[in-house]
C-alpha cells in the first residue's frame, strides 16, 4: 500500500529540491530521515517534516509498521511563480522570477 505526504507552495525552487530528493529515493525510511537530518540544504529540512508526516498517515491512517516502510517515490513538480521586478539602471526594469514548488513523497511497505 502506498501513503503519500505532500508540501505544497513551498518558498524554494524544484531544482534545489530534486538534489535533496534524488538522495532519499528507494532508501528505507530511517536511513532517508537520517540522510535529510544530515544534509546541508535548506530543503532538507522541508523533506525531513515531509517524511515524518508520511510515517504518522503510515501509522495512524493506514496501520503500517514503520520499520518496513521505504521512500518509493519522491518528485517536486513547479507551483506557480511569484513574478517580481528589480530597478535597473536608465530606468529600466529586470525580472525575478520567485519560484514555488510542491513536493510529494510515497512511502510503500517492503
Amino acid at each position: 500500500m502506498d501513503v503519500r505526504a505532500y508540501a505544497k507552495m513551498q518558498r524554494i525552487a524544484p531544482r534545489k529540491v530534486r538534489l535533496v530528493l534524488d538522495l532519499v529515493r528507494g532508501k528505507s525510511l530511517a536511513d532517508a530521515i537520517m540522510i535529510t537530518k544530515n544534509t546541508d540544504k535548506r530543503a532538507s529540512k522541508m523533506i525531513y517534516k515531509l517524511l515524518m508526516s508520511a510515517a504518522a498517515n503510515a501509522e495512524n491512517n493506514h496501520n503500517l509498521d514503520v520499520n518496513k516502510l521505504y521512500v518509493s517515490k519522491a518528485f517536486a513538480n513547479e507551483g506557480p511563480t511569484l513574478k517580481r521586478i528589480r530597478p535597473r539602471a536608465q530606468g529600466r526594469a529586470s525580472g525575478i522570477n520567485k519560484r514555488t514548488s510542491h513536493i510529494t513523497v510515497v512511502l510503500s511497505e517492503r
